[in-house]
């Protein structure tokens, strides 16, 4: 299409990607972007059939469409079968919405659904660029790599797995909401509030030693809010615990409006995947990790090496995590605003807020070559 063409219709982004919010809401940061520079941009999402994908990107004002499509890393034969045999399924379906929605270029963010569609579209020849959140990539990207026109990392040291020529450090980008919140100061709740986010899908041992460590010295928490997100799972029984403790305390399975729930944050105890990380880097919360220990290649506790070490937060690995030993640095922390002014000035040092216009750069070049 030529630059006449483009500017009538506007450039087309198709975004590939999703299955957690991890890698949904980098891909979310990044179309709001280019919305803001190129208000006629036609951009299409291409993603899991995830209902919590498609509600999220709905309610940000995207179109979606969706390819039959499976994980194939992990998977026990039968499934992992399965996830081959639909394979070409995946590719024809994603050829055709990309012939349909005709892209100057396809933007993969990760997730399984990112193969087939960044895959179909270097058969098409149209550019593609990945983005990778994590310090060690997921199959899908390591992939992909060969084939695409240029890779962008949130991490530093995950520079290593790629093609160095093709692979440029933009940080992983972070919804405008959020970026909104990095000039007001967390600490100054009146009331200090602890935030616990076990993931999209909810952490159940996180859940479970976060409220038996309120219950092990109940009248040193009773001061302060709780903001709980559980996942589906875990939902009803952490509220009935806090009811049953007088503590204040609201909990959710998941919660869409993350802008307000950060804005009202002391403290959070979380897993380390990259988003959160980058959301609450932004934000300058100080917190307490939890990584997930059966993440792929480890990477939450790789994501968490380098905020720790510059000590934005405080890591516990989940075989040490102890409700006694929990509760008392809880309780230290809270009692110590200038600790977590501290961390908080320190974590606010790996938020990069221009994340999303450094991606959308590279697409933009790469697409209107």
């Amino acid at each position: 299409m030529s630059k006449a063409a483009e500017s009538e219709s506007g450039f087309r982004l198709l975004v590939t990607g999703g299955g957690t919010g991890g890698h949904l809401f980098p891909a979310v940061a990044a179309a709001q972007q280019l919305r803001v520079r190129e208000p006629t941009a036609k951009i299409l999402f291409i993603g899991t059939r995830r209902k919590l994908d498609r509600n999220q990107l709905e309610r940000y004002g995207f179109r979606v469409e969706t390819i039959h499509s499976m994980g194939l890393k992990g998977k026990k034969l039968k499934a992992l079968v399965s996830a081959l045999l639909i394979l070409p399924v995946s590719l024809v379906q994603a050829l055709i919405q990309i012939i349909r929605f005709r892209p100057h270029l396809v933007l993969g963010v990760g997730g399984y659904v990112t193969g087939p569609v960044v895959a179909a579209a270097w058969l098409l020849r149209i550019p593609t660029v990945i983005h990778e959140q994590n310090s060690v990539p997921g199959m899908a990207n390591r992939k992909l790599a060969k084939l695409v026109d240029k890779i962008c990392i949130s991490m530093e040291c995950s520079k290593r797995f790629f093609p160095i020529d093709k692979t440029v450090f933009t940080g992983n980008p972070v919804r405008s909401q959020i970026i909104e919140l990095r000039d007001q100061n967390p600490l100054d709740q009146q009331t200090p509030t602890i935030l616990v986010l076990g993931g999209s899908q909810g952490a159940h041992s996180v859940n479970k030693v976060v409220v038996n460590a309120i219950k092990h010295d109940l009248d040193r928490f009773k001061a302060i809010k709780i903001i709980h997100q559980t996942g589906k799972a875990d939902e009803s029984w952490v509220a009935e615990a806090y009811r049953e403790m007088g503590i204040k305390a609201e909990v959710s399975a998941f919660f869409n409006q993350m802008e307000s729930i950060y804005g009202s944050a002391s403290l959070v105890i979380s897993r380390a995947g990259a988003t959160t990380l980058a959301e609450l880097a932004v934000v300058g919360i100080p917190a307490i990790l939890i990584p997930y220990p059966y993440a792929a290649d480890n990477h939450q506790e790789i994501n968490s090496l380098e905020i720790v070490d510059k000590g934005g937060g405080v890591m516990i690995p989940e075989r040490e995590l102890e409700e006694e030993a929990l509760s008392k640095m809880l309780q230290r922390l809270l009692d110590s605003p200038d600790e977590r002014e501290k961390m908080s000035a320190a974590i606010k040092l790996f938020g990069i807020v221009e994340a999303a216009d450094r991606i959308i750069d590279e697409c933009l070049k790469a697409g209107r070559k």
